[in-house]
């Protein structure tokens, strides 16, 4: 199978080493010739260019779009006269419902898709084989989707070591809401106030100090930036009533701990610990 990859990020030239490694003929299309040099140097891909004219020499049967969300849907309109009839076309955007609708009107053979991997390092330096390993890969299907579309996205999935979560777009961007679009923004506000500490000593120590708690509850926040900007601009609505959720216990954390009220307390973050259990972030990874 030829795959074309349009975006070598991370995600984008992750997914193509991993499809490179199983056998599938992969295009990259990159808009910085450097990045080409160095995707064709990992063996991430066979060849690379900077123009989407490419792709009609090269007739891909895949098309993977890798490119920032806001990029996606005039990716999209670029790509189409270079698509032959049945191209199936994907994207790995982490908000689904401003893509997935008009990108299908677009092209009825495109599949939402979204991989639940990522790193803090971006580009395609920091790319990864075994990135999907394991994790979950949501495919995002809607009464328009063509099934055989969807299958093909889906052996792809298989290939790259991934899980197949399908679910529709509406309730794909409220679940990764909670789960990844308000940690990026709690990450991102502790960060801010254990900067704006106004004693530099306390502030150096606490940096010194710095240890796995902080590491893995501050990670997100570190991230890339555009990433979290597009999290909170189209996921919108989902992002702000998970945040006025999370003030909500903030405030009562507050309450208990000023009215020295622990018996509350306790049962709060004896709840929680039980409640983590049922996350996937406890299962042990492969």
């Amino acid at each position: 199978m030829r795959i074309a990859i349009v975006g070598l990020g991370l995600i984008g030239g992750s997914l193509a080493l991993k499809l490179t490694e199983q056998g599938y003929t992969v295009l990259g299309i990159s808009r910085n010739p450097a990045t080409c040099e160095q995707a064709l140097a990992l063996g991430a891909v066979q060849a690379c260019g900077t123009e989407l004219a490419q792709l009609q020499s090269f007739n891909p049967q895949v098309v993977l779009i890798c490119t920032p969300l806001e990029q996606v849907l005039p990716t999209l309109t670029a790509l189409l006269p270079y698509l032959s009839a049945e191209t199936v076309v994907s994207d790995v955007g982490s908000v689904k419902q401003p893509i997935v609708g008009p990108a299908t009107q677009l092209w009825p053979w495109f599949v939402g898709g979204h991989p639940m991997a990522g790193k803090t390092s971006q580009g395609i330096p920091s790319a990864e084989a075994g990135l999907f390993m394991g994790r979950p890969y949501v495919l995002t299907p809607i009464a328009e989707t063509r099934s055989q579309a969807l299958e093909t996205v889906q052996k792809l999935v298989a290939a790259v070591g991934a899980e197949a979560i399908f679910t529709d777009p509406a309730r794909h961007d409220r679940a990764v809401a909670w789960i990844s679009h308000l940690p990026v923004m709690i990450s991102a506000s502790l960060i801010a106030s254990v900067s704006q500490e106004a004693d530099p000593v306390i502030l150096e120590l606490a940096r010194t100090l710095a240890s796995s708690g902080f590491r893995d509850t501050s990670r997100v926040g570190g991230g890339i930036p555009q990433l979290g900007l597009e999290m909170a601009r189209h996921n919108r609505q989902a992002v702000l009533a998970n945040l006025r959720s999370y003030q909500q216990h903030l405030q009562q954390i507050k309450t208990w701990i000023e009215e020295e009220q622990w018996d509350g307390l306790s049962q709060f973050l004896q709840q929680t610990q039980q409640d983590w259990r049922q996350f996937r972030v406890n299962q042990p990874q492969p």
